[in-house]
């Protein structure tokens, strides 16, 4: 094993395990519970009872490096771990898995949202949205509970979208509400729902080149909201293999890289 990285989200805790250029293993853990189980705080520090989650043994623990990243970096600390800025993780993640040095990299995790651009391998610019979860997946799975079906059924319709104009993620709940009273279809309320994402994250696509845009975080894995998003932009959209673990794999990278 070369590199462990570990992505502290706000929705789940991923981790993966790189063996050089393979991806030897990925791992995701609930937030809530993994905390609960695995989690404890020391002297400002965040330990995890890495021997209890079984993935490698406490020899394999302490002989291969590690690297994290998530959701409020700044307090993690997370004792053991280099930790490194969430656009960091994500560039890294996305460059592995895709290849790819000039990109502008969209990034919908469960309660924030970034974009940043890369150019020949260089950190341009990048831009985040941790205020406000309006542009993330926590919107979908409460919107998916107002219509009262799954996420699976949510990123199935595109087309016909109905008209959602609130920008707030709360406040679009009650407009949704006000939708099913008027009768709109099922599948219009759905599209309606993804269409929402693309009014959200097209003002912070809107200063980057869009060339080429890596599509990662949960998000990634809505077929409707991918069908829009081609829909609005020229770019072409590069989904990695493993979206939602794009960041851990970033940290994974660059912890065998550091070793060298």
């Amino acid at each position: 094993m070369t590199g462990i990285g570990i992505d502290l989200g706000s929705r789940q805790v991923k981790f993966a395990a790189l063996d050089g250029q393979n991806i030897a293993w990925l791992k995701s853990y609930d937030t809530i519970p993994f905390y609960k189980r695995y989690a404890s705080r020391c002297d400002d520090r965040l330990l995890l009872a890495y021997e209890d989650l079984g993935l490698l043994t406490p020899e394999q623990w302490q002989s291969t490096p590690l690297t994290a990243t998530g959701y409020g970096r700044n307090t993690i600390n997370l004792s053991g771990a280099n930790v490194i800025p969430e656009i960091q993780a994500h560039i890294a993640g996305a460059r592995f898995q895709t290849g790819l040095e000039t990109f502008t990299l969209l990034d919908l995790g469960g309660q924030d949202s970034k974009v940043a651009r890369l150019e020949d391998g260089i950190l341009i610019d990048f831009l985040m949205n941790d205020k406000c979860a309006a542009s993330s997946g926590r919107y979908l799975e409460n919107m998916a509970k107002v219509l009262d079906i799954s996420l699976e059924e949510l990123a199935r319709h595109h087309q016909n979208p109905v008209a959602l104009d609130a920008t707030c993620g709360i406040f679009g709940e009650s407009e949704l509400i006000g939708k099913i009273i008027e009768g709109h279809s099922l599948e219009a309320l759905c599209a309606g729902v993804n269409q929402t994402l693309i009014k959200r994250v097209a003002p912070m696509l809107a200063r980057f080149a869009q060339d080429t845009i890596v599509l990662t975080g949960g998000v990634a894995k809505n077929h409707a909201f991918v069908a829009l998003l081609r829909q609005f932009s020229s770019a072409e959209i590069v989904i990695p293999p493993h979206p939602q673990h794009n960041g851990a794999i970033g940290c994974a990278f660059l912890a065998g890289r550091e070793q060298k």
